[in-house]
């Protein structure tokens, strides 16, 4: 039996449906592959901080080894005399900067329930009692004094449910930090780890010529029109890559140092156990800045309890981000990675959020870069003859 053909209106339905359909279908393998890297990065996180790592070090060490190459020295003599004089200076500043690091955190984690119940209360008493200017623009329950010093508004009850709400949030926050804190201190205390990471690094700078010369001949592509065009996206990935990761290390690294200056002079407590926080959680940007911020604006509250010593750490965190947006960063990455500032929070949120971690939001901002080369190589700019 021969159906009639379907009408405008039933095709342009038919049409909608299957586009629809395939929208869906695009729309779950995404988020499959989502979730399946998530779990990868998941369960190989242990193999790949090491080897990250040893790629960031070689990064970081590649135009040292380069430079001596050139003054005719061997490459293997080169990395070695570089890993030595690199050696030399961590052993230098850990001896100088670790001990005291580690009394910090030994400090900290003891008086950790103390700052708990000491932030609670002086939190407690601020929304009870709050200052009068903050007190002028809460609204007076029906009936209640209005006088500047009365204590009316103690039975306000948005009031009194906000300081539940923070009783109850600030341990639960505090145990989720310290959580990811001592997950990540212990994936970088891991030995083997540790062991690997120069090996790594020493064979990555050693194999750099011959990795960037042959890696097109392992693509499993055949020569062609289509293998260029691989070719050209992953090389400039990389490129973006390497642009990354060696800015932004040693961007981290100058914050860590501001950091701990301005905390030293403002007189926070652990100041050297920040800084050096600082140094892998600035990595990832504005999110690490952000927490350190956290961190320090609630030490500094919990420390002395006036309102001059915060106002103090703002400050200092101000001008560490004013210092690394106009001459830290501009002067170290320039403009290689392209990104701007906005897609670089949404990109750093969606890979904390979707990928887990720090790792996921230190491997956001490349592929996100990753996501622009294609964007402008397919879509954004027409392509010539």
């Amino acid at each position: 039996m021969n159906l009639p053909p379907p009408t405008e209106k039933q095709a342009r339905i038919l049409w909608f449906a299957l586009t629809g359909l395939a929208v869906a279908t695009v729309v779950m393998l995404v988020v499959a592959t989502v979730w399946g890297l998530s779990r990868l990065l998941d369960v190989l996180s242990p193999v790949l901080w090491p080897l990250a790592i040893a790629a960031v070090v070689a990064c970081l060490l590649s135009p040292v080894v380069d430079w001596l190459e050139k003054r005719n020295v061997p490459r293997t003599r080169a990395i070695i005399l570089v890993f030595i004089v690199a050696f030399a200076l961590v052993a230098a500043v850990l001896a100088s900067v670790l001990p005291q690091v580690i009394v910090e955190m030994q400090q900290l984690a003891a008086k950790v329930p103390d700052y708990s119940a000491r932030l609670q209360q002086r939190i407690g008493n601020f929304i009870a009692k709050p200052p009068a200017f903050v007190r002028h623009f809460l609204p007076a329950p029906a009936g209640a004094a209005t006088d500047a010093n009365s204590p009316a508004v103690t039975d306000n009850p948005a009031l009194a449910s906000a300081t539940n709400w923070l009783a109850g949030t600030l341990p639960s926050l505090g145990s989720w930090l310290l959580g990811k804190i001592g997950k990540v201190a212990s994936g970088f205390g891991m030995l083997a780890g540790m062991v690997l990471i120069p090996v790594y690094a020493f064979y990555f700078l050693l194999e750099k010529r011959g990795i960037q010369s042959h890696w097109k001949e392992y693509l499993p592509v055949r020569d062609s029109a289509a293998k260029e065009e691989i070719v050209f996206v992953l090389d400039s990935i990389s490129q973006y890559l390497v642009a990354f990761f060696r800015g932004q290390v040693l961007v981290a690294m100058c914050d860590a140092v501001l950091y701990t200056i301005g905390f030293l002079i403002v007189g926070v407590n652990y100041a050297f156990l920040l800084g050096f926080v600082a140094v892998f959680l600035t990595i990832i940007p504005y999110l690490g800045a952000f927490v350190i911020f956290i961190t320090a604006l609630t030490l500094a509250f919990v420390q002395y309890g006036d309102w001059t010593h915060p106002l103090m750490v703002t400050g200092v965190f101000a001008v560490v981000q004013t210092l690394e947006g106009t001459f830290i960063s501009p002067k170290i990455i320039g403009d290689r990675v392209g990104l701007h500032p906005l897609v670089i929070i949404i990109a750093v949120m969606a890979g904390t959020t979707l990928l887990g971690g720090i790792l996921g939001g230190v491997l956001a901002i490349p592929l996100a870069a990753a996501l622009r080369v294609i964007l402008a190589r397919y879509v954004w700019v027409k392509r010539e003859a």
